[in-house]
């Protein structure tokens, strides 16, 4: 079976859902022009990402909506219904209990929803972490998963869901130019390399292509897909994101890793790739996942005594060493 598949990077308006989701409009109208299928959008695309850790929870909670009972959400499926096509597209949650959550929609052609909240946010005191992985039955003959940015990080995360039946890992980030606090990961880049992208654009493709961007992604995401056999479409934001520039790189994996499809510049763009589904079956990740000793394999549900929070972990500037 071959499915098409979208995936996109763009640039959002911090705090304007309307001028967000209109961005995500054009691109699903877009996609459907191509007889795609699955499209997927950045991590709290529709609400902006980085400037949210600096609101309090007022501010966070008056951007936040219901799932699935929300405005955004029901404009996602609605364009979901009206192109049969699976849209994901990240916003901010909030639970009937009140609780702020990072999550990511995934609307179905049928009308209904399925909702990641990510496992590891650090981005506000405010918000929580989810407690549960996502995957789902799709009407495209397969299933989806979902890891938002830092949950692909935890090769934990990636083969728990692979190993729930997911062949499709949708993995929405804002990522990309971060001051990373490991020496040799990503690294800020100067907001004003962004602004100069007309004047210099050599200067800005060798920042988001290098090791700040697609460089850092190719140590580790094709390992995501190839160790676990899962097709993987990486949603990224691009361009100046707050105090950051987010390098975009978004790309479309096999199941053995291969990119097949990828943006080449770093602006607003839609990435098309036919997924070629038979591969699936007899890929390196799945018959090594089927040659797994689950009895050896206990130390991984046992804590270490150096487990950190997600915001410890993220930006606290102590090694484990200087915190025992």
């Amino acid at each position: 079976m071959i499915l098409r598949a979208a995936t996109v990077q763009f640039q959002h308006a911090p705090g304007d859902k309307a001028a967000n989701l209109a961005t995500v409009a054009r691109f699903v109208e877009s996609a459907a022009d191509e007889g795609v299928r699955l499209i997927t959008f950045p991590e709290m695309c529709l609400t902006g990402y980085w400037h949210v850790r600096n609101l309090d929870r007022d501010a966070i909670d008056a951007l936040a909506e219901e799932v699935p009972g929300g405005p955004s959400t029901v404009a996602l499926v609605q364009l979901a219904e009206k192109h049969q096509m699976i849209v994901g597209a990240g916003l901010i949650e909030r639970a009937s209990d009140g609780q702020l959550y990072n999550t990511y929609v995934v609307a179905m052609p049928d009308g209904n929803v399925h909702a990641h909240r990510k496992l590891h946010c650090f981005i506000s005191q405010h918000m929580s972490s989810g407690d549960r992985y996502t995957v789902f039955d799709s009407p495209l003959g397969c299933k989806l998963g979902v890891l938002i940015c830092w949950d692909n990080n935890l090769v934990e995360n990636a083969r728990a869901t692979a190993l729930l039946g997911a062949d499709i890992l949708l993995a929405p980030h804002q990522t990309g130019g971060t001051a990373s606090r490991s020496p040799h990961a990503m690294g800020r880049i100067d907001p004003e390399v962004w602004h100069a992208r007309a004047e210099d654009p050599q200067r800005l493709a060798a920042e988001v292509n290098g090791p700040k961007g697609r460089g850092w992604l190719l140590r580790w995401l094709p390992a995501r897909a190839h160790d676990n056999g899962l097709f993987l479409l990486f949603s990224n934001g691009i361009g100046l994101d707050d105090d950051e520039v987010r390098t975009g790189n978004a790309m479309i994996l096999d199941c053995y890793g291969r990119i097949v499809a990828e943006a080449t510049e770093p602006n607003d763009s839609i990435v098309v790739a036919d997924l070629d589904m038979s591969l699936l079956d007899k890929c390196t990740g799945r018959r090594w996942i089927r040659g797994r000793r689950p009895e050896l394999y206990g130390i991984l549900t046992e804590k270490q005594g150096g487990e950190l929070s997600p915001r410890e972990a993220r930006f606290s500037e102590a090694s484990t060493e200087e915190r025992s």
